[in-house]
């Protein structure tokens, strides 16, 4: 069985990492870590009374629970420092923390890059499968399609906007394209546009009540086509989840997005 530490495992996501851990048969929960709840057990937050793992505060906890892999779900601020510890200590990790930045994946590249690393890592913006084939059919389209626009929609409390999902989405249309995107239109108004995403106009929405939603709304002469996902609850990120800590052990150095691990579905 594959020993599992959850990095923000008070949070939403975070528990409902814990309770999927738990829940799969190959997976034991060793660690729980978080800056609150420290001190009680994990098990009683998640509806598990008999899972006896407590909340510690230091990623030490990882080690001294002979944890293989760590969850990171905390925040975008620190999961560049928890990604650089884990390396530093052999760990290997999966990283589900929105904001994570081309920047921090060439640093984690080369990180896992030196002789001493013995770990490997996933970084994934987006856990839920369909996002992953929405991402795939919108990169495919974009080569008949001469423009796009993507519109992504979250909770209030996401922390970061554009979502990483929407502009992993950009880079891969902008891979598959056979011709520039056309420039943005003029502004009476600055930013009613969106944000400019290399060409690529991206529209954030945050209101109670969403989840994670995205459309990629595709235009040519006479026609468009749109191509939408829609998380409505965050149980659809955990096969995800699952796929990636079971993949993870196998798959020298970085990888980016859940893609390259559908084929073992």
């Amino acid at each position: 069985m594959t020993r599992v530490g959850v990095v923000g495992a008070c949070g939403r996501m975070g528990r409902m990492v814990c309770r999927a851990v738990v829940d799969d048969p190959d997976l034991t929960l060793v660690a729980a870590v978080d800056r609150s709840h420290v001190g009680e057990s994990i098990g009683s937050l998640i509806g598990a009374p008999k899972i006896e793992v407590w909340v510690a505060d230091e990623l030490h906890e990882l080690l001294t629970a002979d944890a293989e892999v760590a969850v990171d779900f905390t925040h975008p601020d620190v999961v560049l420092d928890d990604v650089r510890w884990a390396i530093e200590h052999a760990v290997d990790m999966v990283v589900g923390t929105t904001g994570v930045t081309e920047a921090d994946l060439e640093e984690i590249r080369t990180l896992l890059a030196s002789d001493t690393s013995e770990s490997n890592v996933i970084v994934a913006s987006n856990f839920a499968i369909g996002a992953v084939l929405m991402q795939r059919f919108a990169a495919e389209a974009s080569r008949f399609f001469p423009d796009v626009e993507v519109i992504e929609l979250h909770h209030d409390g996401k922390a970061d906007a554009p979502s990483g999902t929407a502009l992993a989405t950009v880079r891969r249309i902008l891979q598959e394209r056979a011709r520039e995107v056309r420039g943005p239109t003029s502004e009476s108004i600055p930013g009613a546009r969106g944000a400019d995403v290399e060409g690529v106009r991206v529209h954030s929405v945050r209101l109670p009540g969403l989840v994670a939603h995205q459309e990629v709304i595709l235009g040519a002469q006479g026609q468009t086509l749109t191509i939408r996902h829609d998380s409505m609850d965050r149980s659809s990120f955990m096969p995800g989840v699952l796929l990636a800590i079971r993949a993870v052990g196998s798959r020298p150095g970085l990888t980016v997005g859940l893609e390259p691990l559908l084929e073992q579905l």
